[in-house]
């Protein structure tokens, strides 16, 4: 007869129970709270007042989220339950349940500070010998916004709405000014229903004004090009050449009727995402260590192009430069690809390996075995970064593009589930995908150290 282990559940601790023995070696969580331990929170220290009752550490409920944003939880009513449900989380607050506002009110506070974190924690992966930087991949991801793409308003259908609205509203007033109210409709409250119209008049009214001063910082830009487009072309016939080119068009400042606001999340944007069709989302960005897939830099974008992200990310960069080391070199697709951007990484000594064009996907056996003639002695930097990539020294580093930023992409919205930013605003998301990006960094660092 078989013979079975007694699972009696109502048999007491004969000694006090060690948190330590919960969780094997080798554990996430045990990692997470090595790595926190080990960071300055001073920053986060100093801005509690030590009035009232105690407050968790910064340390305590930092590691929660860590571990939570690596494990694909990041509701803080989840948050709250697994510190009840979960070994590891039990592990990591210490016994202790922080409720859902307390996580809430922590990750909106000091969402300002985690890049000050995320840097520390590059730092602790290049004493762990973990880390070297020299080349790194820059890629663009479309993250979807805390928001829903119907609740998007363009300009055009807001002025038809306003002429809808103002229609009814002068039709309201003139049935509660008759005397004969007969031909109103049963349980209609005439106050009521001018007081909605009314309301979203105003709401229409600020989205309209919103989308006016965009259209006037757009204006400032395109005003700009055209003026230095019309000068090049000035220049030109001044010196008895012909103009390239059409004549560029004037910008226009006024609104276009597409132009779009959403009442939910007005910083996010409406953008392509691959595989078709458009969603309100903001664009993420990284830059990955190519040798070990650390994030090295991260940065937000409402612009759905990815053209404008390089001097950005190469300011953040350099920035870290003192902490980090000097990057030798950037990969980045076509959708990074302009004579500015190229200028711009030379000028701070990084070579470029940005793509022009779109690489066929099957191309001639002969290409990935010859070399390309040699580069002409007045060639341009544009001139000579396609020159480099044609040579099967640059065509290896542009491949480290598919197989360290991509696969990051890729974990981080299927594995981590990450796929929907859980606060609204451009600065707060920029925060969030930061302690998204760290959570990473410490999980990879985890099987790094293997």
């Amino acid at each position: 007869m078989a013979r079975f282990l007694d699972a009696n559940r109502k048999t007491d601790y004969l000694l006090p129970p060690s948190m330590d023995d919960w969780l094997p070696e080798g554990h996430l969580a045990r990692f997470i709270v090595e790595v926190i331990d080990q960071l300055d929170l001073s920053l986060l220290v100093q801005q509690y007042a030590g009035r009232g009752h105690k407050a968790y550490h910064p340390a305590t409920l930092l590691a929660i989220l860590v571990y939570g944003y690596a494990n694909g939880v990041f509701s803080s009513r989840k948050l709250e339950q697994a510190t009840y449900d979960s070994v590891a989380f039990r592990y990591l607050a210490a016994g202790s349940h922080p409720d859902h506002d307390t996580l809430a009110t922590f990750r909106r506070r000091f969402l300002g500070e985690l890049q000050g974190l995320f840097v520390q924690v590059l730092e602790l992966a290049q004493e762990m010998k973990l880390l070297k930087i020299g080349r790194v991949c820059l890629d663009g991801t479309k993250i979807h916004a805390n928001a829903s793409k119907h609740q998007a308003l363009s300009h055009g259908h807001i002025e038809q709405m306003e002429r809808h609205l103002q229609a009814e509203v002068q039709e309201l007033f003139a049935l509660a000014e008759q005397a004969d109210q007969s031909g109103i409709p049963e349980g209609v409250n005439l106050p009521e229903e001018i007081q909605r119209r009314t309301d979203r008049l105003a709401v229409m009214a600020a989205a309209k004004a919103k989308i006016a001063e965009r259209a006037q910082a757009r204006y400032a830009k395109e005003k700009a090009q055209y003026d230095t487009q019309m000068a090049r072309r000035a220049e030109r016939e001044a010196l008895g050449q012909k103009p390239r080119g059409k004549a560029p068009q004037a910008p226009d400042p006024a609104p276009k009727a597409q132009d779009q606001i959403n009442l939910t999340d007005e910083e996010s944007r409406i953008m392509p995402v691959s595989g078709g069709g458009f969603e309100q989302t903001y664009n993420a960005q990284a830059a990955v260590d190519d040798q070990t897939m650390l994030v090295v830099a991260t940065g937000v974008s409402q612009a759905p192009n990815d053209k404008e992200q390089v001097i950005p990310m190469l300011e953040i960069l350099q920035a870290q430069t003192a902490q980090l080391g000097p990057i030798e070199a950037l990969v980045a697709d076509t959708g990074y690809c302009s004579e500015k951007n190229v200028e711009a990484c030379e000028a701070l000594g990084i070579t470029p390996f940005i793509a022009v064009a779109r690489e066929e996907h099957h191309p001639d056996w002969r290409q990935r075995h010859t070399e390309p003639e040699d580069l002409p002695e007045n060639a341009t930097r544009m001139q000579a970064m396609i020159h480099r990539l044609k040579t099967q020294a640059g065509r290896s580093v542009y491949r480290l593009r598919k197989q360290t930023v991509e696969p990051v992409f890729g974990i981080i919205k299927s594995v981590m589930g990450f796929r929907q930013f859980s606060l609204r605003g451009l600065r707060q998301v920029q925060g969030e995908w930061s302690l998204v990006c760290l959570a990473w960094n410490i999980k990879r660092m985890a099987v790094l150290r293997l």
